[in-house]
């Protein structure tokens, strides 16, 4: 009887024994994401060629009641990562995700909502500015900001046309992609039209555009269950347009469309002298 537990503990390390000669597979560092990366990888990807860095920008704001409020940060993250992939000499910084909103006091717009984070223009654009000016030390040639957020687009032109001022005859530059926001505002909306759907679903915040753009990135930031039963949310909610309709499938024309303009944008800022 007492010969049993002898054998567990063999047998036991035995398997023990086997595991640790197992080999670990060995990170290659080939992923798009900075913040994935260690220095030395990092080093070894920029003079590999490897010189250009996507910024991208999104936002904590409220996205109705069937959105996360995480929704543009998600968003701009995984679009980021797909331009870069498409681009190939690219890589992603972290997200941006604080962002103006406006006022806090009184509170305005989405500041009216629960979760919505605001902060000052300036702060922000010096934010972008240190951002790029860091990039540069660590050499990279061209930084590029991209925004998932409406309010916030012209402080990323001032930004960039600010330090390429400063920066002008030197070898780097800064591109503020508006194409990005272009092409999932207007081209998106322009193209759910075509396949029939009305601009009353639409909308122009957590709409039927929003939302399947949204699911199509990550189904997890969307609540379906809130678009399954009950009346439209409306703009006491939050929302303007009607999400009812949205899908993974009307989704996907918008992250192809996204992904297609900014990384042409991108490919043609980065080749003109």
């Amino acid at each position: 009887m007492r010969a049993m537990p002898m054998m567990r503990w063999i047998l036991a390390l035995l398997l023990l024994a086997g595991a640790a000669a197992i080999p670990v597979r060995a990170e290659t560092g080939k992923s798009v994401f900075l913040e994935e990366l260690t220095w030395t990888e990092l080093r070894d990807r920029i003079q590999a060629g490897a010189t250009t860095v996507i910024v991208p920008v999104g936002g904590t704001e409220q996205s109705g009641p069937q959105i996360a409020l995480g929704k543009h940060n998600v968003r701009a993250r995984a679009l980021a990562g797909m331009i870069a992939e498409s681009l190939g000499n690219a890589l992603v910084a972290p997200v941006v995700a604080y962002v103006p909103e406006g006022s806090i006091e009184p509170p305005a717009g989405h500041m009216r909502f629960p979760g919505t984070i605001s902060i000052p223009e300036g702060a922000f654009e010096t934010t972008l500015e240190y951002a790029a000016r860091s990039f540069r030390r660590h050499g990279f040639r061209d930084v590029v900001l991209i925004g998932d957020h409406g309010g916030y687009q012209k402080s990323l032109v001032r930004v960039a046309a600010r330090l390429n001022r400063e920066w002008a005859g030197g070898a780097v530059r800064v591109h503020a992609v508006e194409e990005y926001y272009k092409a999932a505002d207007a081209d998106y909306a322009q193209w759910l039209r075509a396949r029939g759907f009305r601009d009353a679903e639409i909308g122009t915040h957590a709409g039927l555009a929003d939302t399947s753009l949204s699911m199509a990135v990550d189904p997890r930031l969307v609540r379906t269950e809130r678009l399954q039963s009950g009346p439209a949310p409306g703009p006491g909610e939050g929302v303007h347009g009607d999400p009812r309709r949205s899908s993974v499938e009307a989704g996907k024309g918008g992250v192809d469309l996204i992904v297609a303009r900014a990384r042409d944008a991108i490919r043609k800022d980065v080749a003109r002298p």
